[in-house]
Parts: structure tokens; sequence; C-alpha cells
């Protein structure tokens, strides 16, 4: 199995920029998809954008599209969320996770988490 540790969030104004990383260990990390998501208050977790394991193939939540880039350092164990044009409605707590077969969207198909980490985006 893998551990995964989410860090880089923060408060940032509308507009800003973050990038959140996601640092692996355990099994070789590079066995593994991995995928953003996001949980704002009182809603539901939400994809936001996974990688294969390669770092090859993509995929972004609509609502991130063109603004986010996630991307991983199989080198370093470590997976990023680079977050650009922040708006207010991204504020929430985001979240790593891997699953050891292909790169998916949803929630349910990944079975290892990290504790997530603050963004909190102000107006």
């Amino acid at each position: 199995q893998v551990q995964l540790v989410e860090s880089g969030g923060g408060l940032v104004q509308a507009g800003g920029s973050l990038r959140l990383s996601c640092a692996a260990s355990g099994r070789t990390f590079s066995s593994y998809a991995a995928g953003w998501f996001r949980q704002a208050p009182g809603k539901e977790r939400e994809f936001v954008a996974a990688i294969n394991r390669n770092g090859g193939t993509v995929m972004y939540g609509d609502s991130v599209k063109g603004r986010f880039t996630i991307s991983r350092d199989n080198a370093k164990d470590t997976v990023y969320l680079q977050m650009d044009s922040l708006k207010p409605e991204d504020t929430g707590v985001y979240y790593c996770a891997a699953r050891g077969f292909g790169l998916a969207t949803s929630q349910t198909a990944f079975g290892f988490w990290g504790q997530g980490t603050q963004v909190t985006i102000s107006s």
C-alpha cells in the first residue's frame, strides 16, 4: 500500500496561485494512478484532477479546466496540483488519492487517501 501526505494549502486572494503537493511513501509510487479531490463545507467531495502512472494522461473536473494543472514526479514520489486564477468557490479541503490501477475520476475508485489540506480563497 501507499501512504499520502498533502501540503501547500493556505489562504490566498482571488486571482492568486497556489501549489499543492502530495508526498507518497510505501510501495513504488509509479505503480499508482493519482488524483485530487476537494470538499467544501456542507458539500459532497468533488473530483478535481487525475493523472496516470507515468504522467502521460491527465483529466480535470469541468470547474477547474484551464486553471489547474496536475503533474507528478515519480523520482520524488510526489504528485502536484498547480492552481492558478483561484476563485472563492475553490475553497475547501483538498485530498490526494491513489489507486493501483488505471486513471479514474470517481472517489470510490481510489483506495488510498491523504488527510487533506485546507485551501481558502478570499474575495
